[in-house]
């Protein structure tokens, strides 16, 4: 199956996309996207990858669904278009962001910058139907971004993973605490981060100190 998808990333993951689970998912959302309106658009469904090369992955920051309001997602999690409104999930990251590290509110909500910079932004389900949370999950995206995972883990060291919230955690259980350093948190939406465990959590100067400790440039969150 001809998937498309940042070059690094295809030769990696060649062998998912010849499996059956991935065969049937593509067919699901193939005709999602063809009967309703889903998100995001279909050419930024890969975007994380796209934006954030195999060889310069250095941080994953691990999302569920993408947001399903429309002209908000844009394929990298907690992320959204240039001048759409900020969720109230990507208000608290930046909140927690100024109060870690001093950074302002920043005008944009894309994410882009910091993918840039080898910073994975991967949701577990990569599609959702308009206004309907979670209605593509359980079709295979999470057995995908597994595989992503434990390629992650298995071919590379010195990877920053923040797991946000309960969900982020069990589905990073796969990860090599002794080969990564793994951050965890409560997850950063209203509901979770206002009764604590969010906020002064200090993921971001935590990541770039690890990052420093190894020689590498800190993220320019």
């Amino acid at each position: 199956m001809d998937v498309r998808i940042e070059e690094s990333w295809k030769e990696r993951l060649k062998n998912e996309f010849e499996k059956p689970y991935f065969e049937t998912l593509i067919s699901f959302v193939k005709e999602a996207y063809k009967t309703s309106v889903c998100y995001p658009p279909g050419k930024l469904i890969f975007n994380a990858f796209d934006k954030c090369p195999f060889s310069q992955t250095r941080v994953v920051i691990l999302g569920q669904d993408p947001y399903h309001g429309a002209g908000q997602a844009n394929g990298l999690s907690f992320s959204v278009n240039d001048g759409v409104t900020f969720p109230p999930s990507l208000i608290n990251i930046f909140k927690e962001l100024n109060e870690d590290l001093g950074i302002p509110m920043p005008k944009s909500g894309n994410l882009e910058r910091w993918a840039e910079q080898g910073v994975l932004l991967l949701n577990a389900t990569l599609t959702v139907q308009a206004s309907m949370a979670g209605s593509h999950q359980n079709k295979g995206w999470e057995q995908f971004t597994d595989a992503v995972i434990r390629c992650i883990n298995e071919e590379k060291e010195g990877v920053v993973f923040m797991l946000w919230g309960k969900y982020a955690q069990d589905k990073g259980k796969i990860i090599d605490t002794n080969k990564h350093f793994v951050l965890k948190s409560k997850h950063p939406s209203p509901m979770s981060a206002n009764f604590g465990g969010w906020f002064g959590n200090k993921h971001f100067s935590q990541a770039n100190n690890y990052l420093i400790s190894r020689g590498q440039n800190p993220i320019e969150w």
